[in-house]
């Protein structure tokens, strides 16, 4: 496994990030305690998750099944950063928030986080990250509140989640104006070959202040992954999103212009999206929700992955980035 530092933190990271959001609704306990071992093991120490994880009737359910891994023992908390976030109603689906019990306000923070440290059964979390923008919240209000956890212990860092770039920029402006706050230091944004607009301003911002990029869906819910190819041997159908892309003749092409070139060259796709990433500066490393063990294994094999510059630049003739920021509206 390949480490690199979280942003313009000290913290060393695994280049792959371990998601959780399967474990509870798709993974049972046990598989799920079973794959967090084989991550551990294969060098991912960086482990992502958010308190609404479990969803439905279920929500904490993810962070608790994380909790009772850690119990094991075995140096399992002590070798895992462990990443979680606040934002959401914590009610049962169809049952309306309680006032002050979402969002970013200081007290939903500070209530937030003692039930995610409870569920997860450890004393601290190391990457506290807001899971959106609150837009009624001002960001002295949050650093405040953040400032009081770090005193207390309970928080190591705060990152961002789904963030636009402006947005980065007013919350790192107004730490560094109230001093002693190291604000954000990393941001985790939906970011693969199918989906490019990150980088018109979400990753520049976050490389001009310091933040590791942490790609969510990398595989573009299972359309990067050799969906096409999957469906002609009978196997998984895509469905939701991923369907409704498929309809589309335009985006079928794209996607099996990508599945061809991948074929020619020998290589896995999803494996293919993973190592992409991996090469695009600023990124520290992609999230990967396996539902087993095996979809761990392809996903492992992405970091010892070396894509040649003709496959790089066939994929970026496939999937075409937006441009920078301002060039790629204004100019």
């Amino acid at each position: 496994m390949e480490y690199t530092q979280l942003g313009r933190t000290g913290l060393k990271v695994s280049r792959l990030v371990l998601g959780t959001m399967n474990f509870g609704p798709q993974t049972d306990e046990a598989d799920s305690h079973t794959i967090m071992d084989a991550a551990l093991d294969a060098g991912i120490n960086f482990f992502d998750t958010a308190n609404v994880y479990g969803w439905g009737e279920n929500k904490g359910r993810t962070e608790s099944i994380i909790g009772n891994w850690f119990a094991k023992g075995g140096g399992r908390r002590d070798r895992t950063v462990i990443a979680t976030k606040v934002y959401g109603n914590m009610a049962a689906d169809g049952e309306g928030a309680w006032p002050n019990h979402d969002k970013l306000s200081a007290l939903n923070i500070r209530r937030a986080v003692d039930a995610s440290l409870k569920r997860l059964q450890t004393d601290h979390i190391d990457l506290y990250q807001f899971h959106h923008v609150d837009r009624n919240t001002p960001f002295e209000e949050i650093w405040q509140a953040i400032d009081v956890l770090v005193q207390q212990g309970k928080v190591l860092y705060a990152g961002s989640s789904n963030f636009p770039g402006y947005k980065i920029a007013q919350a790192n402006e107004t730490a560094a104006r109230r001093g002693g706050t190291i604000g954000l230091v990393s941001e985790q944004c939906l970011y693969n070959l199918a989906e490019r607009r990150a980088e018109m301003e979400v990753i520049p911002a976050a490389q001009d202040y310091g933040l590791g990029v942490i790609p969510w869906s990398p595989l573009h819910g299972g359309l990067l992954g050799g969906i096409i190819k999957k469906e002609v041997q009978g196997g998984r159908r895509a469905s939701g999103r991923a369907a409704d892309t498929l309809n589309d003749p335009t985006a079928r092409a794209q996607i099996q212009a990508y599945e061809d070139l991948l074929d020619k060259h020998g290589l896995e796709p999803g494996e293919t999206a993973l190592a992409w990433l991996l090469t695009r500066p600023g990124v520290t490393g992609p999230i990967v929700g396996p539902r087993t063990a095996e979809q761990l294994e392809s996903a492992l094999r992405a970091v010892d992955l070396e894509l040649g510059e003709e496959v790089l630049t066939a994929l970026d003739e496939i999937f075409p980035g937006p441009g920078p920021s301002p060039e790629a509206f204004a100019w």
